[in-house]
């Protein structure tokens, strides 16, 4: 049976810890879709496109994943792209309770599409795309946070070398 999933985020930036849900759902699903969705109400560090390329340099190597932006309702992207399954990493008990209402309105809003957690790999619990930019404007060390075109592209943004 073939199953595609989308796995949604803002991913500002991509961490390892993002990439490592990416590598382990691609494992389960026929198909993945890494989503990032377009959200006025945030102001990211990097452009929608600049994550987006990030992103598919990331991923390149998994043949099953593909890289789009989501505009509008995760939920509808799901469903036009034929994705039964919301991929969402969980990190620790503090992410808990925001990902079940998610997950939940998700449910409401199309029963058909289920919500699958994938718990953080151990060595990336503590890494939040937030702890990472703040990293990177201290001009602390990124290795093992971010992959290296990431941190590159982190160093450039806050002219830290």
């Amino acid at each position: 049976m073939t199953v595609k999933a989308i796995c949604p985020g803002s991913y500002d930036p991509p961490t390892c810890g993002h990439l490592d849900i990416i590598e382990r759902a691609s494992r389960i699903f026929s198909e993945v879709l890494v989503g990032v969705p377009v959200n006025s109400t945030k102001v990211p560090l990097f452009s929608l496109e600049e994550r987006l390329d990030m992103l598919r340099t990331i991923t390149a190597h998994l043949d099953n994943v593909s890289v789009i932006p989501i505009h509008g309702l995760t939920i509808e992207a799901a469903r036009a792209h034929g994705c039964r399954v919301i991929v969402r990493g969980m990190r620790a008990v503090q992410d808990f309770d925001y990902e079940f209402q998610m997950g939940m309105m998700n449910r409401k809003l199309a029963p058909d599409v289920e919500t699958m957690f994938l718990m953080s790999d151990f060595k990336y619990m503590f890494i939040s795309s937030t702890l990472v930019k703040d990293v990177a404007r201290h001009g602390g060390d990124l290795d093992g946070l971010v992959p290296p075109v990431v941190a590159e592209r982190l160093r450039d943004r806050y002219a830290v070398r």
